[in-house]
């Protein structure tokens, strides 16, 4: 298929976000009429043709359950649970059924700010996973982190509710809090996390210049791919240009994805038309190659910085640099998303997002759970694996358990030296303790109580933006002006 047909295809917003937005994540820009759905669905490699004998049995045991069952039952509720059951057997956790209501709550368009705690979910394996905080937000704040595995929403477990059900809980006004309680590997005892829902903003391109061996690095971060991202890309790539970079650096960490449209428009900036930059390829094994009109290369290196909450989108543009660009990736292996969705209408208001298409790298890599490769591999320091802190009852010394392992892990990140971190409340704890406290004008006790735990959450936030403490950002920077 040629470019024009792919245009079409990206017009209708395909998106390729990791899962869906605590704050309401929008499928597309534009509304496919039933009609249309239905054709999309034939074009993506089906016959159409339907099987007589298994819609009977599909009706014939309606009418049992319907007639027969013990208790009266709710017709719409069997439907809905039919088709839920189908979507089940695609092992798929993109495709997604929803009711005409969640599909109204999920309706809001990628064009404004949403309300939220701002972070993308995944379903995997029945469980509800985060697959990146958005950066700055309530959800990356409140310290929830890739891979968190949510158990409960506001003490009620989860378990059995499907990906949409479980968002549905979690959203909410602005100003209002939400408790999560979070599984995460290396923890024994679940967190609980509140996180106060806020205003996400729409803003998605942040860009400045740092300075490294007398050498000008544009520096652009991209949170997520929405409508009018490309759009920031454009005009901040040109004000860097025209400040006269010598090299830029895109870090697309913890960005969860987006729309298709977004990346595809960024990529025509950097990347030449030997080579496609994406693949998307059909049912039937078609494939459709884009390609970008760019007939030179940037004077300047490039780099782009990754992630495992790199996802989806992400991981297009970053595929897309590294293959037919040439260019170099930093950072850890991404999240692994390589399916492209769309949602068909049911024609009641319902639709299914279903996933249609596979994407491929421009070498025609499928990276669907498997992620992609850094081309320079780099560990952020223990400062970034550090964990909330749960302070119910005073933390002090002769005291044994996790949460003082988590306040010791911080302390040693923020150079307090406190002895040991395994958990034992050690008179060198102590120590490190009242030295925090007395930095950080505290009384010093030498204990950890709500206040302390606070201040010390607060202060690892702080080092984790300081860029001296970013080795994956000065590794990237390190590479780009050898």
């Amino acid at each position: 298929m040629n470019k024009k047909w792919v245009g079409l295809l990206m017009a209708i917003s395909l998106l390729v976000g990791a899962g869906c937005s605590f704050a309401g994540m929008q499928w597309s820009l534009k509304q496919k009429s039933a009609e249309e759905g239905h054709s999309m669905m034939e074009s993506a490699g089906g016959s159409g043709d339907l099987d007589a004998d298994g819609l009977e049995k599909i009706s014939a045991a309606y009418r049992l359950i319907f007639k027969n069952y013990v208790e009266k039952v709710d017709g719409d509720k069997l439907t809905e649970g039919a088709i839920q059951g189908m979507l089940t057997t695609l092992n798929d956790p993109y495709s997604v059924y929803m009711d005409e209501k969640t599909a109204k709550q999920f309706s809001e368009t990628l064009e404004s700010s949403f309300e939220g705690i701002g972070a993308e979910v995944s379903l995997v394996d029945g469980k509800v996973m985060i697959v990146s905080p958005f950066k700055d937000s309530p959800a990356e704040k409140a310290g929830l982190k890739p891979n968190d595995q949510i158990v409960k929403i506001d003490g009620e477990s989860i378990e059995g509710l499907d990906l949409y059900a479980a968002t549905l809980k979690i959203r909410g006004e602005k100003g209002t809090t939400v408790k999560l309680q979070i599984r995460r590997d290396g923890l024994s005892e679940p967190l609980i996390v509140d996180v106060k829902r806020d205003e996400i903003p729409h803003l998605t391109v942040n860009s400045e210049i740092k300075m490294h061996k007398d050498e000008k690095i544009g520096y652009m971060e991209i949170t997520s791919f929405s409508q009018e991202t490309a759009k920031e890309f454009k005009i901040q790539l040109k004000d860097l240009e025209e400040e006269g970079i010598d090299g830029l650096l895109i870090d697309v960490r913890g960005n969860p994805g987006g729309l298709l449209t977004a990346v595809d428009e960024i990529l025509e900036e950097l990347v030449t038309k030997e080579k496609p930059y994406v693949q998307i390829e059909q049912r039937s094994g078609e494939k459709m190659m884009n390609f970008s009109n760019l007939t030179k290369k940037k004077d300047y290196p490039i780099g782009v910085l990754i992630d495992k909450g790199s996802a989806s989108a992400s991981e297009i543009l970053a595929g897309a640099l590294k293959e037919a660009g040439g260019y170099p990736l930093i950072g850890e292996k991404t999240y692994g998303k390589g399916t492209v969705q769309q949602p068909l209408p049911m024609g009641d208001g319902s639709n299914i997002k279903l996933t249609l298409y596979k994407w491929l790298t421009p070498d025609g890599n499928w990276i669907h759970k498997k992620g992609i490769e850094p081309s320079l591999e780099v560990k952020q320091p223990k400062l970034y694996h550090t964990h909330p802190l749960q302070v119910e009852d005073v933390l002090q010394k002769d005291m044994n358990n996790e949460q003082i392992k988590n306040a010791q892990d911080m302390l040693e990140s923020l150079g307090y030296g406190p002895g040991r971190t395994d958990g034992y409340y050690s008179e060198a704890t102590v120590k490190a303790v009242k030295a925090f406290q007395q930095h950080s004008d505290l009384t010093p006790t030498g204990q950890i109580d709500t206040k302390t735990a606070s201040t010390l959450e607060q202060a690892i936030i702080t080092e984790m933006k300081s860029d001296k403490n970013d080795l994956q950002l000065q590794s990237a920077l390190r590479l780009i002006t050898k």
